[in-house]
């Protein structure tokens, strides 16, 4: 078994890339804690890893909950080291923003900015007295590119990335480090959850797209970020499918 490493806080852990980048950092050592709204998603894989990880419901929207995360993380998995703000979706997306519902326009930026923010908040502060820690967004593509007919899912990542930008400068006299992950199309269900279910919608998605990346190849980009030496931070990294520009 690898040597014992830092405890890791993982948003959206059931599927997709919260769950390979669990995977990874409890194969590289980690001890890991998987929240996600999916409990019966975030237990099994939680079981499939072993005692070195533990599963957590969570809503990033329900404010008072998150508010009391660090609370809630069982004592045996404190401290946090990593937090790995990955939880998001698209549901309504791909629509004129005049076409969409707005309460599903709401919804995306209440989950992938808000809630990542509230998040943020709420595990910093002992981040700071230990004046150590990790930071990790998953942010999006989306977030540089504007693509028609995604409003608001373009605005959400890129005040992720305002928002890791700022909260890098914030914390650039200590001695955490914050990374922004922004990966291109990657094979997760965000497209089947976007279409409420619609798995020939979901199909002819990726196939117009021809190449997707894998949610390991955003994991394995996590962990290169998080072994390299205190000093070094990565700030930003950009995963695309070959081919694309």
């Amino acid at each position: 078994m690898p040597e014992a490493k830092g405890t890791a806080l993982i948003t959206g852990a059931a599927s997709g890339i919260g769950r390979a980048i669990a995977r990874r950092l409890a194969e590289a050592g980690h001890r890991v804690v998987l929240t996600d709204l999916d409990l019966a998603g975030a237990t099994e894989l939680a079981q499939s890893l072993g005692e070195k990880a533990t599963a957590l419901q969570l809503d990033i929207t329900d404010r008072a909950r998150v508010d009391d995360l660090p609370n809630l993380v069982p004592p045996a998995f404190r401290p946090i080291e990593i937090l790995v703000n990955n939880a998001g979706h698209d549901i309504g997306g791909r629509t004129r923003f005049d076409l969409g519902k707005a309460d599903d326009w709401s919804s995306i930026i209440d989950t992938n900015l808000n809630g990542l923010m509230r998040v943020t908040r709420a595990m910093l502060p002992d981040m700071v007295r230990r004046n150590s820690g990790d930071i990790v967004n998953i942010s999006s593509i989306s977030a540089i590119r504007m693509v028609p007919d995604m409003a608001a899912y373009t605005a959400s990542k890129a005040g992720v990335r305002a928002f890791t930008d700022i909260l890098r400068a914030d914390l650039a006299e200590t001695g955490i480090r914050v990374t922004e992950i922004l990966p291109g199309l990657t094979k997760t269900n965000i497209i089947l959850k976007r279409h409420r279910g619609d798995k020939a919608a979901e199909q002819e998605y990726f196939e117009r797209f021809k190449i997707a990346l894998d949610p390991d190849d955003i994991a394995r980009s996590v962990l290169f970020a998080l072994d390299q030496p205190a000093h070094v931070q990565i700030a930003q990294l950009y995963i695309l499918p070959v081919n694309r520009w």
